[in-house]
């Protein structure tokens, strides 16, 4: 069963983070069987506490375990230290 990971982020410095943090980790997922489904800058809240601004990213993985062999590699491990202090984030994972 696909699953994917729905992350969330207010993006600090945009610049740093397109520069440094994004085309690492797109090239990682693309090396862990995964695909980008949206990858939107900036969001609008239509309901609920208002959330606008943040950015949404949702990945497609063939399943859970591939999506936590990425996420817990220590390749991604070292990109997402390239995101600290620029972003604040929140992954959750969807089966």
């Amino acid at each position: 069963m696909p699953a994917h990971l729905v992350i969330t982020a207010r993006i600090h410095d945009r610049a740093a983070f397109i520069d440094g943090y994004a085309p690492r980790a797109a090239a990682l997922v693309e090396r862990f069987g995964g695909r980008y489904l949206a990858r939107g800058p900036v969001s609008e809240t239509l309901e609920g506490p208002d959330q606008s601004g943040l950015s949404v990213v949702v990945s497609e993985w063939p399943d859970r375990a591939v999506a936590l062999a990425f996420w817990n590699s220590a390749d991604y491990r070292e990109v997402a230290r390239l995101r600290e202090g620029i972003a604040d984030c929140q992954v959750l994972l969807i089966e």
